[in-house]
This record gives structure tokens, sequence and C-alpha cells, in this order.
């Protein structure tokens, strides 16, 4: 069943302060702690202990850095990490950490007049804002979490410190990520600094679908996450609350007795492009968070050959999506529309596919994405790239290993009609 987060920033965000609130709500630590390995082995550790902020228990995470002196990172070298990483990370996860990377470039690029490619992170690039996303992406992961909705965020006031010298609260980056999202200045009036990190920004207006207030929910798990300082008067934590939708969002339609979700199209014609950039920035495009991206050829002005690119995003992304389409190709413009998706439930279910007899070579695990609803499996494919790594072990033709992958899908009854989840024997 879908779980939905609503994040109560109402006393600030930061990265630190999110990932404690989703330990506290049930995440795992152990687990949390290998998907941060698989992206930097040996290079943190994650701890977390309960503290009291404003009188309010509360799980604060640290991250221990292990390394001396560790270096300073563009995108691009996140990016390789986050792609590089082995079986500890999710797909998910993975997924929801380069969206928030990606949307942390864009912020910092517009910011300082670089190609978010090039953007050196500093202070939000260290290990420990890795360890951060990484960590927060992978408890999402592992909560079960679908959809999130943020409540204004409170970024501060004042001035602050970084490593560019004193700059206003809320930071350049900061504010550069809320356009779109609701915010309020502080907790209490008067009050000055900053109460919103930029790699706290980046996380809720990357994932969360939605600004708003408390969702109709049946509350599954609640969790509080301390922030570094206990301030005198104000409890210094994020909340979550999980839970699955008692009703249908405000974001969302109904037909029958399902709801149907809200997203946005953004589209450019573009004939000047060189051919060869075009797998490049529908790749990009999908590691920010695009649900969809396609081109189709068309013939433009003066008979020019031309391509229409297609993004398919959700609300909260489309303007990062849509400044990534202006930078990554030459269109001087993105058109938007709004559409409603019907999709089905989507879930993953590792099988086991056997060696190939009389080779002496092992098989392995393949996941099959199932697409389901009312209880029922309406689709079930193995998932290709798992069934490229069963190829190349077992030695044989991925038209073969795919066919086999299929089978054992079948054997381990995800097929059409058959009941979901499946009785496990």
């Amino acid at each position: 069943m879908a779980v939905r987060a609503w994040v109560d920033a109402s006393a600030g965000v930061a990265g630190d302060m999110l990932l404690g609130a989703l330990v506290d709500a049930g995440a795992d630590p152990a687990v949390l702690q290998r998907a941060v390995d698989a992206v930097v082995p040996g290079a943190v550790r994650l701890r977390v202990e309960e503290v009291v902020r404003g009188g309010l228990r509360a799980v604060k995470a640290h991250v221990d850095v292990l390394v001396d002196d560790p270096p300073h990172r563009t995108w691009r070298d996140v990016r390789a990490l986050l792609e590089g990483a082995g079986e500890g990370l999710s797909p998910g996860a993975g997924e929801r950490a380069l969206a928030v990377f990606g949307r942390l470039a864009d912020a910092e690029g517009r910011v300082h007049g670089v190609p978010a490619q090039d953007v050196h992170f500093h202070e939000v690039g260290a290990l420990d804002a890795v360890a951060d996303v990484v960590g927060t992406a992978a408890a999402l992961d592992l909560l079960g979490v679908d959809d999130l909705v943020v409540s204004a965020v409170a970024t501060g006031a004042g001035r602050v410190r970084a490593a560019h010298g004193a700059l206003p609260v809320p930071g350049p980056a900061v504010l550069a990520m809320t356009v779109g999202w609701d915010v309020v200045a502080g907790v209490r009036p008067g009050e000055e600094g900053e109460l919103a990190t930029p790699t706290g920004v980046a996380l809720v207006t990357a994932l969360a679908s939605a600004s708003g207030p408390l969702p109709a929910l049946r509350v599954v798990a609640t969790g509080t996450g301390a922030g570094t300082r206990d301030v005198p008067g104000r409890a210094n934590v994020v909340r979550v609350v999980l839970g699955t939708p008692t009703a249908p969002s405000a974001a969302a339609g109904r037909e029958g007795d399902r709801d149907l979700e809200d997203a946005l199209l953004l589209e450019a014609t573009v004939d000047d492009l060189d051919p060869r950039v075009w797998p490049e920035v529908v790749a990009d495009l999908l590691s920010r968070g695009a649900l969809d991206a396609w081109l189709v050829p068309v013939l433009g002005k003066k008979g020019r050959p031309a391509h229409v690119l297609t993004v398919l995003a959700d609300p909260g992304h489309a303007e990062a999506l849509s400044w990534a389409v202006m930078t990554g190709t030459s269109t001087l413009g993105v058109r938007r529309s709004a559409v409603r998706r019907d999709v089905l439930d989507r879930a993953w279910s590792p099988v086991a596919v056997p060696g190939r007899p009389g080779t002496g070579r092992s098989g392995g695990e393949v996941r099959v994405k199932v697409g389901h609803r009312g209880g029922v499996v309406v689709q079930a494919m193995p998932e290709f790239t798992d069934v490229v790594a069963l190829a190349e072990r077992t030695g044989e033709p991925v038209a073969t290993a795919l066919v086999r992958a299929r089978a054992a899908a079948v054997d381990a009854g995800l097929v059409a009609g058959a009941p979901w989840p499946p009785a496990r024997g």
C-alpha cells in the first residue's frame, strides 16, 4: 500500500534533521550505513542518539568523517559516485539522491553563473552532506514512501558566514530552490540565523510533490529529528508523519475508485542541436527526477529536421527540469501543459534464476518490476539491467537470459491476473 510522508519544516530543515526523523520513524541505521558505504566506502560512519530539543525527545543523526581532508566535489564527481554505487544502494534511493544533488547543482550554478556539472559544492558537497542525502533517500525507500508533502519551510533571517563570505539569509542557493514552494522567515519575530540549509531545502524540494499542511492520512509512524543546537524557547526539530491516504489529495482527481495524479508535460522543439548530444540530455533529465523523457523527430520551420523533447514531470520538479532543458539544449523556451496520470501501484520482487545446466556457472537474482492494482498483478517484467548482468555471469545471450528470467518470474507467481502480494511458501 502506498505510503505518504508529511515533513514538518516549520522550524527549519537540514539534511541531518530529516535523516534523524526518518530513523526515529523506523528506518534501520545499519541499512542506511550500507547505502552510504556503497557510494563513499569507508569514508563516513552514521551514528544516532536520542536528545532533547526544546523539551521534545528527538533523534540526532551524526555523520563521523573517517578520512582526512575530504575533497570538494563537483556535480559530475558526485553523480559518478552515485551511478557507480554497488548493490547497497537501491535503484529508488539512487534516483532520489541524483535528483537532490541535481537540484542543488542547478541552484548553485544559477547563483554562481557556471554550468551545473562544474559546480563545486564546497560545504554541501562534503562527505557529511553525501551521507545526509544518500541516507535520507535510502530511508524513504526502506520505509516504502511513495510521495512527500512538505509544510511551509522556515528559512531564517539575518546573515550567515559561508565559503564565499557573509551571505544574507536565506542564502542565494536556498532562495533559488524555493521558487514555487511555501516559505516563512522564522519561528519567532525578530529571530535571526539560518534555519534551512541548502542540503535540507534540496531534499524537500526535490523529493516532495507539493507544499501544504498535514494531509488526510491513516498514520502508521512518526519521527522527530534534531538539529545541532538546542535553542531556548524553540524546538529545533524536523518532524515526519507517515501514513496511508484516507482521502484523495488536493493534487489528484478521481476516476471510479482510483486516484489520478497531476503531472506536467514540458516540451521544446529543437532544430539546431548536435544529435549526438540527445542521449545525454535525456539521461540527465531522468537522473534529475523526470518521470519520463523522450524524443520525437519532426519537420520544423523552413523544412528543417528537428526533434520535440518531451519531459513528464511532477509539479514540484517542473522548475528544475525546465531549467535543465534550457541549459542542456539550445532551446530558448519550454512549453508547459497539465496532464493527469492513471498509474498502477508498483513494487520490486526479486526472483532467483538458476545457472545454465552443464556449464558450472552460477545464476543470480533478478528484480521483477510488478505493476498491480486491487490485489492483482497487472504487469510483471524483469529489470533489464539485472538480466544483462545475469547474461554476463552465465555466458549466455541476453535474449536467452531474458527468457529464463521471465520463466523464473512465472514460477514465482508474478504473472498477470495472479494475486498480489504472492503467497510465500
